[in-house]
């Protein structure tokens, strides 16, 4: 990827090409199907606006990451046409990018990026949440094959992936942390059973997978044997800046939003202490942009995002907790409950109740406190005492220790 400097005829150019497909593609009703959402990235990749900052070679637009700065400006002032693949595309796509083989990027990118395929993340286990490197799942070599057996967990959007990157034990002998590695699974695969989660808002998003002597070619292993647990590291970054700042390069303020619709709706817009609160979420989301911006600052350098991608992710999750309080003053018992047919609070409700994610998904408050702490402000770390200890050796009671 280059951060090359656009002159302002280019950006303008450029600008002006970005806001003309945009107002063509993005105009899609919500919500947008699956379908809607192919049917954006397919007509971005016949225009030359899809996988931007990344090689023609491997499906990308071979242009520079101030082109796709221009990209996400201008994407953020319409509808969010191609949603179900962020994860596919801000989490999965870079670790192609960057880790893999390029016999795997000759493979999967070009369909990635051109909405052909969805990807998932594969981290999370019932006993393996955001303890990661507890993870039971096993893959064992056999031959020129891994063998995959386990349960995955909260995968966004597995029912409809059609690969996925993981992580397992390969070696129960070493640390808890050395043992894993992280391999490309289809998620079509015989052996592969994926299971909707029904949410409280009524969402199916969220999916348990369950694998049972899943074959994968030993050409799927992302990077080296038992160095998973340093690109899962990476792929957390990823995912923190994904969530902490967005794919958009512009100030946003959904909450803000919301509340101001929601005042409105109740009659509490004139109400002085109801303003005076909802203008703190206002200044609270500018100030996690302002995070999010130098975040990605790190992107446009063509580096993996560090930890202050931890910043603007619990940043997200303290203003969420400050939403729901006033959302609470303002919607009543309307915010938290409602009847079929009878959802008077709409977007508020809605957001109400898919704010207590913020504060789980992409590593917990506590997790992302202890990374600040420890790599962004350098203060002495908890005390570990299985650092050292051979994993199957640790006292795990979720499910039986592998005996490799």
């Amino acid at each position: 990827m280059s951060e090359d400097v656009l002159s302002h005829s280019e950006s303008s150019s450029f600008r002006a090409r970005c806001r003309a497909f945009l107002e063509l593609h993005a105009t899609a009703g919500d919500p947008l199907t699956f379908a809607d959402n192919q049917k954006f990235l397919a007509a971005a990749r016949v225009a030359g606006l899809a996988g931007i900052p990344y090689a023609e070679q491997y499906g990308g637009a071979g242009l520079t990451l101030a082109h796709e700065k221009i990209w996400r400006e201008e994407k953020a002032s319409f509808p969010y046409a191609d949603r179900m693949f962020i994860i596919s595309h801000g989490m999965c796509l870079p670790m192609i990018n960057e880790f893999g083989s390029v016999e795997q990027k000759e493979r999967f990118q070009a369909d990635m990026i051109a909405g052909r395929t969805l990807w998932s993340q594969l981290f999370s286990e019932p006993g393996a949440g955001s303890d990661v490197a507890s993870l039971q799942m096993t893959a064992v070599r056999d031959g020129d094959e891994w063998v995959l057996n386990g349960q995955k967990v909260w995968t966004t959007y597995a029912h409809l992936s059609h690969f996925g990157l993981l992580i397992a034990r390969t070696d129960a002998s070493l640390p808890k942390h050395a043992g894993i590695s992280m391999f490309v699974v289809d998620l079509k695969a015989p052996g592969v059973e994926v299971r909707q989660i029904n949410q409280i808002d009524g969402g199916r998003e969220f999916n348990e997978v369950y694998f049972s002597d899943v074959r994968v070619p030993s050409d799927n292993l992302v990077g080296d044997v038992n160095n998973g647990w340093r690109l899962a590291t990476s792929m957390l970054m990823y995912e923190r800046v994904t969530i902490g700042s967005g794919l958009s390069e512009q100030f946003a303020h959904p909450f803000f939003d919301i509340l101001v619709d929601g005042a409105r709706s109740q009659g509490a817009s004139v109400d002085p202490i109801a303003r005076d609160e909802i203008t703190k979420i206002y200044i609270l989301e500018t100030c996690k942009s302002l995070i999010g911006l130098r975040t990605q600052a790190e992107v446009k350098a063509g580096k993996t995002p560090g930890p202050g991608g931890s910043l603007g992710k619990l940043f997200g999750s303290v203003i969420a907790w400050k939403y729901r309080s006033i959302a609470g003053e303002i919607g009543g018992l309307g915010a938290v409950a409602w009847e079929d047919g009878a959802d008077p609070m709409g977007a508020l409700r809605a957001s109400v109740v898919n704010s207590f994610r913020d504060g789980i998904a992409g590593g917990t408050d506590e997790i992302q406190r202890n990374i600040i702490g420890d790599r962004v402000l350098g203060l002495p770390r908890e005390p570990v005492v299985d650092r050292d200890v051979p994993f199957r050796e640790l006292k795990i009671s979720t499910a039986k220790q592998s005996s490799k």
